[in-house]
């Protein structure tokens, strides 16, 4: 354990949310102050705050710690900042949904304050003095009557024998009083990336260990019928090679190669000659996944989700109508640190290095495998070199285990190539849309159609990409139809970075634009006034369905402000000669509300340059603006990077693209030429960023692009479009 618990309760445990009360509590290490599983306070004034959650380049390592700093009322600049091993005294270490700052923000404020109340009554206590005449500042306490004063490191010994207070009583600091939260701070890691030092699960160095990779069948969910295992077993630098038929904790099938090097074991998996069994699955293809969707979309809907008022009177009364049929592929989440893991099997116990994003369910499903209790798994949380809801599975980190079981006692790395990284990703699902909008004379919106055909697993598994009742725009427009449909497939599919809504919303915001275009009215005026209608018969935006799940209900004034600070920030609209244009696009999505407007150019000939990127972002006070501004910047960087360059495809089964050529991210000269982030600073309760922007930016990149070439971009990627002026 890090720290003390807090009478019967753990702080962290008790106060955060979905975590359960640890069953004991430990002493106090001597000579330092642990009021809790965050803090740690030495004689010499030394201040240690642990980072619970895991950092995927989302910024928490240095975002969590200055919430818990702000209350502990110490400088930034003395705080040492150490990233926690998985401990059920921390409450829950997952990192996904942008929830670490919105979950955190009031339990850490209340770890630090609780901390800060106690140095107080050490220092009261000491002088004999009313607590209400002592303040804390500065990693010090003050007695202003006397101008006494003492550093919480000259607290420590006496602040660990005062009772800890109730944590719901806490006296919480003003935010006008704030002097960390809200500044622009680099990242904690930010020297150890730049000079190379070992931070990620890739860098884990264990005395004595080996290395291995573990080679899958290509199509999804087959295993070895025979193969050249023994030939392979005596190549220089071998030590074992092994099939393993998959098992519990979600361990697929597959042949492991361990080697006294990383490049000896993929030398020896490049070297195995498998006749596999796809136990019947190798039937399934991109093109086939079109042609279903497309026969699909001519009958009713497997699932009517919502009907209000008349669709179809709308529709024959209309003044316009206009139909078009989406589509968004699968992509993979292709995170620069491929998979891996290092792990330590001894006398019925397993010590994992690994970076997850869900580190307890690696620990779960580790102890599932081996059939141990998850409390003899130890997890020590690496950082993560790119995770986008990929490293939400722990498939690596069971493999890793698996064959740690071989080698008891020898520390296995286990590590995926690129070719692998692709092959067996759990890939953003594809789908398609088949959309129908009407407006009126007056150019109002009147009705809306969607058959949404998607791939999931079964008809009861329809995964990411389904459309739940409550999504856009089901409350604004007042005749709306709504129906899915399932292609069932093999390929595995996980969360992706904004899960349903990095697709869905290139859908719905590129629609919303060209019925704008369709009833003569500027697209920013358009959206303003789409807003403004509110239909009784829909639910609520945002109401819970398997899209949004994870979003409260929309605040329409919100939203709307983002996409007039962008809007106004962007020089919407402007006036530019032909091939140049601006696009705008806006959502809510995982607690955010983003608005980007795209400034494009398209030659004659069909090159596009995006020439700048304008975001507008209302997230309730930003804790850390410089990492805030990164991860704006980022999500817009990755969401046109995969709207513009990256597909997956599938034949016979297997996946057909292997490396970064043939599943091409973002380049320098393609980027934007110019990047602005705006924040509105509003009241609410602060949440986190590190998805809502992406969603947004294809749909403002693609309407820019109809603004400046008369052509619609009505399926991903933009690169299989013919860009050239129509």
């Amino acid at each position: 354990m890090l720290g003390v618990f807090l009478g019967n309760r753990a702080l962290g445990a008790a106060d955060l949310p979905g975590a359960a009360d640890p069953p004991g509590a430990p002493s106090p290490a001597a000579g330092e102050f642990t009021p809790n599983a965050f803090i740690r306070i030495l004689p010499d004034n030394s201040i240690t705050i642990f980072a619970k959650n895991p950092e995927v380049g989302q910024g928490v390592k240095t975002s969590l710690p200055m919430i818990i700093a702000e209350e502990l009322e110490v400088p930034w600049e003395q705080v040492k900042v150490e990233q926690a091993d998985l401990d059920p005294a921390l409450g829950g270490q997952g990192a996904g949904g942008s929830a670490s700052v919105r979950s955190n923000y009031e339990p850490l404020r209340r770890a630090g304050a609780a901390a800060r109340a106690m140095l107080i009554t050490a220092a009261a206590q000491t002088w004999s003095v009313p607590e209400t005449e002592c303040v804390a500042e500065n990693a010090t306490v003050l007695h202003k009557p006397s101008n006494r004063k003492a550093t919480y490191g000259d607290l420590v010994a006496k602040a660990a024998t005062v009772p800890v207070p109730d944590l719901r009583s806490v006296t919480l600091k003003d935010p006008k009083d704030f002097k960390i939260i809200g500044r622009r701070i680099g990242g904690v890691d930010n020297v150890k990336i730049v000079t190379g030092q070992p931070l990620f699960g890739i860098d884990q160095v264990q005395p004595g260990m080996l290395y291995a990779t573990y080679l899958r069948c290509p199509v999804f969910g087959g295993k070895m019928q025979s193969g050249n295992l023994d030939e392979v077993k005596k190549l220089d630098g071998i030590k074992d090679v092994f099939a393993l038929d998959g098992g519990p904790g979600g361990l697929s099938p597959g042949v492991a190669v361990v080697a006294d090097s990383t490049w000896s074991a993929f030398k020896g998996r490049n070297a195995l000659s498998i006749v596999w069994d796809d136990g019947g699955k190798g039937n399934e293809s991109t093109d086939g996944y079109a042609q279903q969707a497309l026969q699909l979309s001519k009958g009713a809907p497997q699932q009517e989700t919502i009907k209000t008022g008349d669709p179809d009177t709308a529709f024959s009364t209309a003044a316009k109508t206009v139909e078009g049929a989406y589509h968004y592929p699968y992509l993979s989440h292709a995170t620069l640190e491929p998979q891996n893991c290092t792990a330590l099997f001894k006398d019925g116990t397993l010590e994992l290095w690994a970076p997850s994003q869900q580190p307890g369910g690696a620990q779960n499903q580790a102890a599932a495998y081996l059939g141990i209790p998850k409390d003899n798994v130890k997890v020590h949380l690496t950082r993560i070199g790119g995770g986008f809801g990929r490293r939400l599975a722990n498939d690596y980190a069971v493999e890793a285990a698996a064959v740690a079981q071989k080698f008891p006692g020898t520390p296995i790395k286990l590590i995926w190539s690129r070719e692998q990284d692709i092959h067996h990703d759990n890939y953003r699902t594809a789908a398609w849309h088949f959309l129908k909008g009407a407006v009126d004379a007056q150019g109002a919106l009147t009705a809306w159609s969607n058959h949404v055909v998607a791939l999931g697993h079964n008809e009861t598994n329809r995964g990411e990409a389904e459309v739940g009742p409550g999504e856009f725009p089901s409350s604004y427009v007042p005749n709306y139809h709504l129906g899915n449909s399932v292609i069932s497939s093999n390929v595995p599919m996980g969360p992706f970075r904004a899960p349903s809504a990095n697709g869905n919303v290139f859908i719905f915001i590129s629609f919303v634009d060209e019925l704008a275009h369709a009833a003569g009215q500027d697209p920013l005026q358009f959206g303003l006034n789409l807003l403004s209608q509110s239909h009784p018969l829909a639910p609520p935006p945002g109401a819970p369905g398997p899209g949004f799940r994870r979003s409260p209900q929309w605040d329409v004034a919100r939203i709307k402000g983002v996409m007039q600070l962008a809007a106004d920030k962007a020089g919407w609209p402007k006036k530019l000669p032909r091939g140049q244009a601006q696009g705008i696009a806006w959502y809510y999505s995982y607690s955010g509300y983003v608005s980007v407007v795209a400034d494009v150019t398209v030659t004659q000939d069909g090159s596009l340059t995006v020439d700048k990127l304008t975001a507008a972002v209302d997230i309730g006070p930003v804790i850390n603006l410089s990492g805030a501004e990164n991860q704006v910047q980022g999500a817009m960087h990755d969401g046109l990077s995969v709207a513009w360059r990256q597909q997956i495809t599938v034949d016979k089964g297997s996946v057909q693209q292997n490396n970064f050529n043939d599943y091409q991210l973002l380049r320098i000269n393609d980027a934007p030429r110019a990047v602005e982030v705006h924040f509105i600073q509003t009241g609410e309760r602060p949440s986190g960023i590190g998805e809502p922007a992406l969603p947004p930016t294809a749909p403002a990149v693609c309407n820019a692009i109809f603004a400046a070439t008369g052509k619609r971009i009505r399926s991903l990627p933009i690169s299989q479009h013919d860009l050239s002026w129509s």
